[in-house]
């Protein structure tokens, strides 16, 4: 039992054998199809006109996914955890709508609209994507590590639009739409983030001339965080080595025990 638990657990929750790579491909042409079929559903003309094949193409979905669900939990030492992690929650969230429209039932004319409002929850597959990027997981890793700099770099960017704000509400007359230092850092974020929505603009000299500042900041800005990132992701290693026991997946290449838990990676047995 212990060796048919590993083996599903090494092709559902990784990629480094021919089966798991079978099993993630499949998987994601089927999150695709039904992610697409979700939409197509919401088009009025054609729920109307292939409304029958709409509802079996989702309980195709639906049994498959609840497949995976459910042979993801029994693979897992710790069902619990997993079930409260984000992917399982999100794992969850692709199987719910399908069968509360079930329980509800659809011929109840009065809950047609809370079932469709609840079918749209479907389109939350998408983010079971992100379990079979492996540059997600990277991009993860490397906005973990630079946490603290992207905070300060945010604090500091928070600082700007207060101060270019408050400046241009002392300049600005209130009939230009500068009323308040609200309004005025509203101005000053759309600006330094070079949107320029137009409903509020400065028309003094000494304004304008702040505003352009705020514009060549924006530019600049933008650059910062990117090479935060950038730096972090060139240190990140793309490795699918999943843990049985804690499903931790940070593990270094060539890893043999978990640095979590110390439970072994790939027993020799298999």
């Amino acid at each position: 039992m212990n060796q048919l638990k590993r083996k599903i657990h090494e092709i559902i929750f990784e990629a480094d054998t021919f089966l798991g790579k079978l099993f993630d491909i499949i998987l994601l042409v089927m999150i695709l199809l039904s992610v697409f079929s979700v939409m197509l559903e919401s088009v009025e003309s054609f729920r109307e006109k292939y409304s029958s094949i709409f509802n079996v193409a989702e309980w195709c979905f639906t049994i498959m996914f609840s497949i995976e669900y459910i042979l993801r939990i029994f693979s897992v030492k710790h069902p619990f955890k997993y079930i409260t992690s984000f992917y399982g929650i999100i794992d969850l969230l692709a199987l719910v709508p399908s069968f509360l429209g079930f329980a509800i039932g659809e011929n109840n004319l009065s809950s047609i609209k809370t079932i469709r409002t609840i079918r749209l929850i479907r389109i939350f597959r998408i983010l079971k994507l992100i379990r079979y990027v492996k540059e997600v997981t990277a991009l993860k890793k490397a906005f973990v590590a630079s946490k603290q700099r992207i905070i300060v770099f945010l604090f500091v960017v928070l600082s700007i639009v207060i101060l270019m704000g408050t400046i241009i509400y002392m300049i600005e007359d209130p009939k230009d739409g500068f009323t308040s230092i609200p309004r005025s850092i509203y101005w000053a974020i759309v600006t330094l983030t070079t949107v320029g929505y137009g409903d509020i603009a400065p028309h003094t000299p000494i304004g304008q001339f702040f505003a352009s500042i705020i514009m060549i900041l924006g530019y600049a800005i933008i650059a910062v965080p990117t090479g935060m990132i950038s730096v972090e992701l060139s240190k990140t290693n793309l490795n699918t080595q999943s843990c049985p026991a804690c499903s931790d997946d940070s593990h270094e290449d060539k890893a043999l025990y978990c640095k979590s838990c110390g439970e072994e990676l790939n027993p020799k047995h298999l």
